[in-house]
């Protein structure tokens, strides 16, 4: 096959077959669980960890499917390794599963509703963030909040994203090229509309928010994983905006970029405005743990 394959209840197909029907739950409520993992070499990273967030948002919503975690393991490993055939063996894919409840009964008519499963690939967008591991991300506090943990836990990784595409729109028209950073409802930090935030503080420790207030991401997972290999100090505790304005380094982790640092925060200079060394030492271990140089492959792959 000269085309990548995707996966859709049931069936490996060409991807550009691959359609869903806009009476889906996932496209009339937003009502989607979802996935992004990444590959290196080739090979789905962290895929376990990411299985068992899924698993675990599925029955949040209330969603069975017809997979056991390892079922959709196999597949996942099938449609990557598959497609990253038809790429320059040094590059690598963004891998997204995502799961609805299936159609809408009211606007679909009677009769059995079945869940919606896919797994399709896309190519890492590289050039959003390849030159930023040198230069650093700027970011933002939003005027838009996170969603209260009334309205659903943090833990359930959906694609319902309205308030950090507003959050997003709002840091825009402020400090132009920024991400935003969005507030608890009681004015703690919680996370970036990509990514979870981590700081570090005067005394060389790495903190991040509670996991309570922030989606547990995997990159951030495998930061304090790192971290330890280290020897550097990580704590999960509340942070406050004025907080987070002394720390002598912010980076963000997701699983696209792994890490990146934040050189710009509000409108000022982090630290002395240049990428730190405790990022430095975290993106080597990544490295060494991936046997991928991530920069130099972000480099490579960001004009295609």
């Amino acid at each position: 096959m000269d085309e990548p394959i995707a996966f859709l209840n049931g069936e490996y197909i060409p991807q550009s077959r691959l359609g869903i029907s806009v009476v889906d739950s996932g496209f009339v409520l937003g009502v989607t669980v979802a996935e992004q993992i990444r590959t290196f070499r080739g090979q789905v990273f962290r895929a376990e960890d990411h299985l068992e967030r899924l698993f675990h948002s599925l029955q949040i919503v209330g969603v069975q499917i017809d997979f056991s975690p390892s079922q959709l393991l196999s597949v996942i490993q099938h449609v990557a390794q598959t497609n990253h055939q038809l790429l320059d063996p040094r590059d690598d894919l963004g891998v997204s599963v995502f799961v609805t409840p299936g159609r809408y009964i009211r606007y679909s008519g009677p009769g059995p509703v079945v869940p919606t499963v896919c797994v399709h690939t896309y190519p890492l967008p590289f050039f959003l963030w390849a030159k930023k591991y040198r230069t650093g991300e700027s970011a933002a506090i939003s005027t838009v909040r996170q969603v209260p943990t009334s309205c659903w836990p943090r833990e359930l990784k959906g694609r319902s994203r309205m308030h950090y595409y507003l959050a997003e729109q709002e840091v825009q028209k402020r400090y132009p090229g920024s991400r935003a950073i969005l507030l608890d409802q009681d004015d703690s930090v919680t996370e970036s509309s990509i990514a979870n935030v981590v700081m570090c503080d005067r005394d060389g420790r790495l903190l991040a928010p509670p996991l309570e207030r922030t989606l547990p991401g995997i990159s951030l997972k495998v930061v304090t994983e790192l971290a330890s290999k280290l020897g550097i100090p990580f704590e999960f505790c509340p942070l406050t905006v004025a907080y987070l304005e002394t720390a002598t380094e912010i980076f963000f982790t997701s699983t696209p970029y792994c890490v990146l640092p934040v050189t710009s925060f509000n409108g000022r200079p982090v630290g002395n405005g240049q990428p730190g060394t405790v990022f430095a030492k975290i993106l080597a271990a990544w490295n060494e743990l991936t046997g991928v140089d991530i920069v130099a492959q972000a480099e490579l792959f960001s004009d295609r």
